[in-house]
């Protein structure tokens, strides 16, 4: 990965509490399991950066090596990795994703 896509992403991160590395947008996914984590973080009302790795190349080849993680969505939360779909999907159903949100202080549906 070239230094400035490193720089890229890392500002994401960096300056967003929280940031979604996914397919598509919010509002118009384009891939199954990035659709369910921005949908999981749209229910608890939280805001978030998504950044579309489809309109970027580099950036989707990029963050895989960043996280060290093979498969988008990535989601980072205070510039923690948190996990890809299904790691976030199982916070979401056993409360942990809230419990993140409560000990990092970033504002969410209670």
């Amino acid at each position: 990965m070239d230094q400035q896509t490193k720089e890229l992403i890392e500002n994401n991160i960096n300056t967003n509490e929280v940031c979604l590395f996914m397919k598509g947008t919010p509002d118009a996914p384009e891939c199954g399991f990035s659709m369910a984590v921005a949908n999981m973080l749209k229910i608890l009302e939280v805001s978030f950066k998504s950044v579309n790795v489809l309109s970027d190349q580099s950036i989707r080849e990029g963050i895989k090596k960043f996280s060290e993680w093979p498969t988008v969505p990535q989601l980072y939360v205070k510039k923690e990795f948190v996990g890809g779909c299904d790691i976030v999907k199982e916070m979401f159903e056993n409360g942990e994703l809230k419990k993140l949100f409560e000990d990092k202080q970033i504002k969410y549906k209670k």
